[in-house]
């Protein structure tokens, strides 16, 4: 996104081969950028903050609420009006937290009973503020972020917790004025952004579902390369780590202001723990994972603070706890969250993702523990973000 609103060809590399990621590509194109390559490398040609085009039909965001989400701080600035919406799931996930602060900028957002997508956004001159988040969210933090791009004068975003960098880290890549003072992240508008070479670390959030599975089955040694370790997301290494996992980080660099390195995992004998408050915000997409893994610890895990979950591609809370349940894990549902006591069995089972990539994904490593055969329904939920995950998985477990 950022690289459609920089002057130059931006060229991509390591791309995500992720459904999410392709809705991008699509709505920019739909918006008048020329996008070249296929595979995981891409070249970006843009056309500055000014240059999108209105879209000759809706935008389409898939899945992706990242995509809707973020991508809206972009649509409330043009001089023009568009409407994205996306598939099913999408359509039930709430966009009020976006709707609020572009309002306040000045954007006119209607939605479906007032908060679902579709969006139809009759975008405007925006305005700048001072805008604080309820609850921790990057894809909130960095819409606001992008209309900032657009506003004239100083847009700051003060978090109750820290959220995800990436989107501060890539803006300041491009050029743009980005300072942070304590939990308040403030973008200059009016930047001229430059094109440039990036290079994506290996996400940390699938990765983890091969630390899980090396984790979960007794001899097993795991080396992962190149993968992002920027600290707004490694807490799930410490975390691990404190639990008592084996886990080395060799070959640790910056590369486009992210840290890289590769991960090696060891099959460990794990205590449990205790995920709550702002380590909640820190692990959320990977709780689903970790849940599973609870049940092999020696304590169990609890999890706090994660009413966010309800309002994922499922509800993440429900669906985590019908399958451990489904298996015979003894699982309670809490609220916001849930308890998975520990030194538990698996038992083989039969699964449904619900259409939940990282549900689909979580218990296909919970079954790789089972004492038998076990069947997932609606596996191809996977590609959403990781669709070579299930040849990776058969490789490394042949």
């Amino acid at each position: 996104m950022i690289s459609a609103l920089a002057e130059g060809k931006t060229r991509i590399r390591n791309y995500s081969t992720g459904a999410d990621c392709h809705s991008t590509l699509g709505c920019l194109k739909a918006l008048g950028i020329e996008v070249e390559g296929a595979g995981t490398e891409f070249v970006i040609h843009g056309r500055g903050l000014n240059g999108l085009r209105a879209p000759a039909a809706p935008l389409d965001a898939g899945n992706s609420g990242s995509t809707i989400r973020m991508l809206s701080g972009i649509l409330a600035a043009q001089p023009f009006t568009s409407r994205i919406g996306g598939d099913e799931s999408l359509s039930r996930r709430p966009m009020a937290r976006i709707m609020k602060p572009l309002k306040e900028m000045g954007a006119h957002i209607r939605a479906h009973e007032d908060k679902f997508p579709p969006l139809e956004i009759q975008g405007a001159a925006l305005r700048p503020i001072d805008y604080c988040l309820p609850v921790a969210s990057a894809q909130v933090k960095t819409c606001v972020l992008f209309a900032g791009l657009f506003a004239d004068g100083a847009t700051s975003v003060t978090e109750p917790s820290r959220s995800r960098d990436h989107s501060e880290i890539a803006l300041r890549e491009f050029g743009a004025e980005v300072t942070v003072s304590g939990h308040t992240i403030t973008i200059a508008g009016g930047p001229k952004l430059q094109a440039r070479e990036l290079f994506v670390p290996s996400d940390l959030s699938s990765a983890a579902f091969f630390l899980v599975a090396a984790l979960l089955v007794p001899r097993s040694r795991l080396t992962i390369r190149a993968v992002g370790l920027n600290p707004t997301r490694s807490a799930l290494i410490d975390f691990l780590v404190g639990m008592g996992a084996k886990i080395s980080v060799p070959n640790l660099a910056s590369r486009n202001g992210e840290l890289v390195g590769d991960l090696v995992v060891e099959y460990s004998e794990l205590s449990g723990g205790v995920i709550e408050g702002a380590l909640t915000a820190s692990l959320i997409d990977e709780i689903p994972a970790l849940a599973v893994l609870g049940a092999a610890t020696e304590r169990g895990l609890v999890v706090k603070d994660a009413s966010e979950l309800r309002i994922k591609e499922t509800d993440r809370i429900r669906t985590v706890v019908e399958n451990l349940r489904r298996m015979g894990v003894e699982t309670e549902e809490l609220p916001d969250g849930l308890i998975v006591p520990g030194r538990q069995k698996f038992r083989a089972a039969s699964f449904d993702s619900f259409g939940d990539h990282r549900i689909a994904m979580a218990f296909a490593v919970a079954a790789l523990r089972a004492d038998g055969e076990s069947v997932i329904e609606g596996a191809e939920a996977a590609s959403v973000s990781f669709p070579e995950f299930w040849d990776t998985l058969g490789a490394i477990t042949a």
